[in-house]
């Protein structure tokens, strides 16, 4: 689709090398850094969006500017294992970026191999692919575009919630296939109004679809460890749930909004619900997921995050009824790409000057983590 984001000339002039914002110190810096980008391959596609800045190919629009600075900038997908491109070049890393959506796994090994290390950046929102408390121990900087990509979620999640509970995908299959059965279809698909939805996390992203599910007169609850503002709940409709076990059971449909963390795993749901999970795949079971799928005690199970990413090809999710999962997309759409590269961009700078960076987009910071990850 060649549809022009309303934001991107804005947000690509932050990311251009004459921006004034980025160009005070034109001098190079006096201590040369390596950076390490790991993300995905454009391929084919590198070329047809000249807004396709997520990619290899297009290396968060930042190589000519860090170029200029005198910084050695290598950009690669290539993360498994001893011998990939990333290992080769840990040993005097100075930062890596990465990003969700192709996580270069940053574990405690791999630190010790870092001896240069400073920073780690994650271009999008979600650091989990990181050992915490490894960085924190070793003095690291981690962080991320806090914000960056919470409506591309947000919208992801509403997407999901409709394919799954109007049953949608067989209907399109039929479509492709040349096929015509209407009951295949129809004897599963429900109308959203009316349903029972909860939110396990309310931050950002959650409330943003709470707003966003408003107008479909459902009956909207939310756990989180954190109450918010009680008029923002009256403007929404949304009733807070104090224990995550009670409101599971009352729910249609389960979208879950928070961060991996040992507390965050999910057990108990009523037969027949729908589960969107665009947070993290290992806060499921992976079989207990497709076996809920398979008989039916789970409806429809719906996301764009796996345990390991890129899944396996012998991912049991792939096979079960009644999913809508795809790769890791929902937070990298072109108008979340610009906003994690500038933001990525403004920390950079930020760390060259020695100035901190926005308190939000700390993970780890003088060897303490974000209380959502502790």
């Amino acid at each position: 689709m060649a549809m022009k984001s309303a934001a991107s000339s804005t947000i690509r002039s932050l990311l251009s090398s004459s921006s004034s914002t980025f160009s005070r110190n034109l001098h190079a810096p006096a201590e040369r850094k390596k950076i390490v980008g790991v993300f995905y391959k454009g391929g084919e596609y590198a070329k047809l969006n000249p807004n396709f800045v997520g990619c290899v190919e297009g290396a968060l629009g930042i190589r000519e500017w860090l170029e200029s600075l005198g910084h050695q900038y290598i950009v690669t997908d290539d993360k498994e294992g001893p011998n990939s491109e990333l290992d080769k070049h840990l040993h005097d890393a100075h930062i890596i970026i990465s990003t969700p959506f192709h996580p270069a796994y940053v574990t405690a090994e791999r630190i010790k191999k870092a001896k240069n290390l400073e920073l780690l950046l994650t271009a999008g929102i979600g650091s989990d692919h990181v050992d915490l408390k490894a960085a924190a121990a070793a003095g690291l900087t981690v962080a991320e575009v806090t914000g960056s990509n919470v409506v591309s979620v947000a919208e992801d999640e509403l997407l999901r919630i409709l394919v799954l509970v109007r049953n949608f995908l067989p209907g399109y299959h039929q479509a492709v296939n040349g096929e015509w059965n209407v009951a295949g279809i129809a004897h599963r698909a429900y109308d959203l109004e009316g349903k029972t939805i909860g939110t396990v996390g309310a931050g950002r992203i959650g409330k943003l679809l709470l707003q966003r599910l408003k107008p479909f007169n459902c009956n909207l609850l939310y756990y989180d460890r954190l109450r918010m503002n009680p008029e923002l709940e009256k403007e929404i409709g949304v009733k807070f749930e104090e224990e995550l076990d009670a409101m599971l059971p009352k729910c249609d449909v389960i979208v879950i909004n928070m961060p991996l963390t040992e507390q965050t795993r999910i057990a108990k749901c009523k037969k027949g619900v729908v589960i969107v999970n665009n947070a993290r795949g290992a806060i499921m079971d992976t079989q207990a997921i497709a076996d809920a799928c398979t008989s039916g005690h789970v409806a429809g199970y719906g996301g764009d995050v796996w345990p390991v990413q890129p899944a396996p090809k012998d991912h049991p999710w792939r096979f079960m009824p009644n999913h809508a999962m795809t790769p890791h997309i929902s937070g990298t759409t072109i108008d979340a790409q610009l906003r994690y590269a500038a933001g990525v961009k403004d920390m950079l700078d930020r760390h060259f000057r020695g100035e901190d960076f926005p308190e939000q987009n700390y993970i780890v910071k003088e060897g303490q983590l974000a209380s959502q990850y502790r």
